[in-house]
């Protein structure tokens, strides 16, 4: 495919997202569970060793974090098989999910908050603004707001469509300076690389969107969390001024990298604002 994004305009988009004062990282189900759906005790402390990397700088850190059905599976030994089984499981997995982030938290003297929101808050002025004042109030106490939809009470037809979209929505709302969308793949690839061996990885997305839109639409498996929601949510950010990343979460370092200005994931540079002309 095409190169779409020159070396200086790289450079630039890396530095800008390594000068974030606000940054939202997105982890999904499968960085922070194992095979068998279990919460997986490794994956959520280097997911949280690695946003100490970013706290330690004195940046301001939100997660958007998903895994709440993940781990009630693993805690309730019974599968999703209807949407009322998977409200069920998430209220397990989602206190059984954040007790392990504040342990894990702790070890760094850091405080987190849960926050569970549906496509209501997002969508209703009033309700978003509530939400928008608690999280800059946590912020302001150096408090680690931990996000994600309350699937206790969203049915199947007023999903907001993932975590994906949600995190894509806060950075625009609340106003932050980049997002990160941790993933179980090294980036956005030209092929599946799970199926595809000549797979390789796109460095950056700019004016190649539509051509990066039709790859990840052949390659992907399709369903809520897929790698297409993933792009659109972070070509969103773009279009708002913000850089964001795609990157492995299982990549030693990976949130330290994009604060060092390091080549990590696949990074989309700002469409509107955000660079310098």
């Amino acid at each position: 495919m095409s190169e779409a994004v020159d070396g200086k305009t790289l450079s630039a988009t890396r530095q800008l997202a390594a000068d974030a004062d606000r940054v939202i990282v997105k982890a999904g189900t499968n960085s922070l569970t194992d095979a068998d759906s279990n919460l997986d005790d490794t994956k959520l402390d280097k997911l949280v060793d690695d946003i100490e990397d970013l706290l330690s700088r004195g940046k301001e850190v939100l997660l958007v974090s998903s895994g709440a059905v993940g781990a009630g599976i693993g805690r309730v030994g019974h599968d999703t098989g209807t949407v009322e089984e998977s409200q069920a499981l998430s209220t397990v997995g989602q206190s059984h999910l954040m007790r392990r982030y504040t342990e894990s938290f702790e070890r760094y003297d850091r405080t987190v908050a849960q926050v569970l929101i549906t496509e209501h808050d997002l969508d209703n002025p009033e309700r978003f603004t509530n939400f928008r004042n608690t999280v800059e109030t946590l912020l302001d106490w150096g408090i680690v707001p931990i996000i994600n939809e309350n699937d206790a009470i969203a049915t199947e037809e007023l999903r907001i469509g993932d975590n994906d979209m949600i995190s894509a929505s806060i950075a625009v709302g609340v106003g932050v300076d980049l997002l990160v969308t941790l993933t179980d793949v090294g980036g956005v690839y030209t092929g599946n690389p799970k199926e595809d061996a000549d797979a390789r990885r796109i460095e950056a997305v700019g004016q190649n969107y539509a051509e990066v839109e039709d790859i990840v639409s052949a390659s992907a498996a399709g369903g809520f969390g897929g790698i297409q929601t993933k792009v659109r949510g972070a070509r969103d950010v773009a279009e708002h001024g913000i850089p964001a990343v795609i990157a492995d979460s299982e990549e030693p370092d990976v949130l330290r990298k994009t604060a060092d200005a390091e080549s990590v994931g696949t990074i989309f540079v700002p469409i509107n604002g955000g660079l310098d002309d």
